[in-house]
């Protein structure tokens, strides 16, 4: 795959400084639209595709056939590579005690929104990646696999690059990275702490632990060999050639494509993001059980100042859930988003690919004249 791209506009070609990621996905452009749940739909994973980048669909929710109709859909929309992502968790085993004391400290909601008693019967729930959706994956076969949360035993991974598919997980920091490495992963994606949506830890984490992008990539470049994929706070070709600049092979974006025309980002989200501002939001697992970056809300704050023992992931949605629906003016909506949100631009998905391409080529060209000058001066000084 030719890692590069020319600007019919003014003849300039965009050449990516690291071919690796490119060269493993077989796309043009090395920048992967983040699989956000309910978000990422086919659509806007087809157009990312087409426009040379890595459209990704979030699967950990579906069923099979659901998944079967969206693999479809996609591969009518696109000839070009895309990503399902599953989420890696064991089967959830909330107890008895747990349950009855984040049932306490939620009661005093439920009550001020006139709702009943919470409910104690917790949905039963698989682990979030098991030989069912195994089998599944080796029958539809999709270019690339994406994991979070870690990633499937040695068996699994093996069985999937027999089929042909390329796997990639994400780390949060440098011990994740290296045990996605030892586990046969492709590639890792090393999230930074101001990524949106849910963190990828390996297992439950508080929500005040995380380590910056920019800390974090350079570091796990360091520690492993594989392809390094940046994400977290990346919106434009500023952050995109930054990743490149930290030793990274490409950029994931999910926030970014929030706003796309394509997305299936509702209403009251895509409201919040045009006003958006660099403190809109925190990490919480007041709404699942596990870290993710949100935004800020009265019952996110007040449940972190007063923190309990919560539900493991992901059972306790049911019981937040019924706030999130019954609550009056966001104080209990759960809007995923990251830190730079203030950066998203309402365009097309493939609109905003080529504007990115664009940005990053222009920053790199600035960079390299500057380095020219600088020559240029230092040898006219001799």
């Amino acid at each position: 795959m030719d890692c590069a791209c020319s600007f019919p506009d003014t003849g300039k070609t965009l050449v990516w400084p690291n071919h690796r990621l490119c060269d493993l996905l077989k796309i043009e452009h090395p920048i992967i639209q983040a699989p956000m749940a309910g978000a990422a739909t086919p659509e806007l994973a087809a157009a990312v595709s087409n426009a040379g980048g890595l459209g990704s669909l979030g699967c950990a929710s579906m069923l099979p056939d659901g998944l079967r109709t969206a693999a479809r859909q996609l591969r009518a929309s696109t000839e070009r590579p895309f990503n399902l992502n599953f989420f890696v968790f064991p089967r959830p085993d909330t107890s008895d005690a747990v349950l009855t004391q984040v049932i306490d400290r939620l009661r005093p909601y439920y009550k001020e929104l006139s709702l009943d008693e919470p409910s104690r019967r917790l949905p039963p729930i698989g682990p979030g990646f098991d030989d069912e959706k195994l089998e599944l994956l080796l029958e539809i076969r999709p270019p690339v696999v994406s994991f979070h949360f870690g990633i499937p035993d040695a068996a699994a991974v093996a069985k999937l690059k027999e089929a042909g598919i390329v796997v990639i997980s994400t780390a949060t920091n440098v011990a994740e990275a290296r045990q996605l490495a030892d586990g046969g992963a492709d590639a890792v994606i090393a999230q930074g702490w101001e990524a949106g949506g849910h963190r990828g830890s390996h297992a439950p984490n508080r929500p005040g632990d995380g380590v910056g992008t920019l800390a974090l990539v350079p570091q796990v470049v360091d520690a492993v060999k594989l392809p390094v994929i940046a994400a977290g706070g990346i919106a434009d070709g500023r952050g995109i050639a930054a990743a490149f600049a930290l030793g990274a092979s490409g950029v994931q974006i999910g926030t970014g494509f929030l706003s796309c025309d394509e997305a299936g980002t509702d209403g009251p989200r895509r409201a919040l993001i045009r006003a958006a501002t660099d403190m809109d939001t925190m990490v919480t697992d007041a709404f699942t059980g596990r870290a993710a970056r949100a935004r800020r809300t009265r019952f996110a704050l007040e449940m972190e100042v007063n923190r309990a023992h919560l539900p493991d992931f992901p059972q306790m949605v049911a019981l937040s859930a019924p706030l999130g629906e019954a609550g009056a003016k966001g104080d209990f909506a759960f809007h995923l988003y990251g830190q730079a949100a203030a950066l998203n631009r309402e365009l097309p998905a493939g609109e905003l690919m080529q504007t990115l391409v664009a940005e990053t080529g222009e920053v790199f060209e600035a960079l390299f004249d500057r380095q020219i000058d600088a020559c240029v001066s230092e040898v006219s000084a001799r």
